[in-house]
């Protein structure tokens, strides 16, 4: 049986609101981007968000004595807070991104403090797909969908150790003519007709450089359904680790395992469609000029699975769109290379 969220109104509704009162106050900040696409060399369309902002966004000052770092989702500010789900002894809440560069971005977090470094349980899953189905179904004329996100470990974009997904409004990533041509890359993979040689019933995009696995959901899934698709998923990403980072151990670090967190990093994608996971290895790719000097490094979370890429400096902006190439590159170094791939290195 599916999770009933049991909100006051229909989720777009509460989120708008929350996101236009919070932005007016400055109790969230927004940063505008620039968009292009860009496409590997074999067609598939990325969006490259150029966000200049964020490079002069301050560090904080190092002081002697160690500080506990901060939880956002400790104590959620009530600004940002949009409701407890399920509002029936509820298990997470949703949260607007105080940072956003899509607007509307928002977060699932667990009321307690579960490590993102130990597997999903069946309640984040199950509140997921609900927060998925809300926005598609709300009943206001507009054809809307979200994207899910997750990050976990080290090298997969992940910045809070406390449990959390994310969710993109699908009509706030597009930017009209600029994105005409892109979709979610999720939706590509989970409608790929090529399966994978040892997984039955997972797929893979063919045209990808790194390995991934994903799992289109035949009928609406139950909470146990969602629950197997996701271990399906994590057990393929876990036995592709297990034979590569043993013949790679410079280029695939493992995380340790003493306090039930998975030995390696990934992403996990969702929508109402289908499930798909990303096994990575870093967390991005250091660009170089013709000559060897640096650009600089572009870091990748799981929004990869959507189908894009963020960059701070004008350069890396620049040589990204002159270049898309480099795209194919900094795909493969991010994950685990597919054995046909014939990327050439830039490092």
């Amino acid at each position: 049986m599916r999770m009933l969220l049991g909100l006051s109104e229909a989720l777009p509704s509460l989120v708008e609101a929350k996101y236009k009162t919070a932005k007016a106050s400055a109790s969230l900040l927004f940063s505008p981007t620039e968009v292009a696409v860009i496409r590997t060399t074999s067609g598939i369309p990325f969006q490259l968000r150029f966000c200049p902002t964020l490079a002069k966004k301050p560090t904080p000052k190092q002081d002697d004595a160690p500080k506990k770092k901060f939880n956002p989702f400790e104590n959620p500010a009530a600004a940002l807070h949009i409701a407890d789900v399920p509002t029936s002894n509820p298990s997470h809440f949703l949260m607007l991104n105080k940072f956003p560069i899509i607007a509307e971005h928002f977060i699932l977090a667990t009321k307690a403090n579960k490590r993102q470094t130990r597997a999903l349980e069946q309640d984040d899953l199950e509140a997921t797909y609900a927060c998925l189905k809300a926005w598609e179904e709300a009943d206001d004329g507009k054809q809307k969908r979200l994207f899910a996100f997750f990050n976990s470990g080290d090298h997969s974009g992940a910045s809070q150790p406390h449990r959390h997904l994310q969710f993109l409004p699908l009509e706030s990533m597009h930017e009209g003519g600029i994105t005409s041509g892109w979709n979610l890359l999720i939706d590509l993979v989970v409608s790929s007709a090529k399966t994978t040689g040892s997984q039955s019933g997972l797929l893979q995009q063919a045209d990808l450089p790194f390995v991934h696995f994903a799992k289109p959901f035949e009928s609406e899934p139950s909470g146990s359904e969602l629950l197997q698709v996701y271990n399906e998923l994590y057990q393929a990403a876990s036995d592709i680790v297990s034979t590569f980072a043993p013949a790679h151990a410079d280029q695939q670090i493992l995380h340790p395992t003493d306090e039930g967190d998975s030995p390696f990093s990934y992403n996990l994608a969702m929508t109402t469609a289908g499930m798909a996971i990303l096994p990575r290895r870093a967390e991005g790719a250091l660009l170089r000029r013709d000559d060897g000097s640096e650009v600089g490094f572009v870091a990748l979370n799981g929004t990869t699975l959507g189908g894009t890429l963020m960059v701070k400096y004008q350069e890396q902006w620049d040589l990204l769109r002159k270049q898309p190439e480099l795209l194919d590159y900094i795909l493969q170094a991010i994950g685990i290379p597919r054995a046909e791939s014939t990327v050439k290195s830039r490092v």
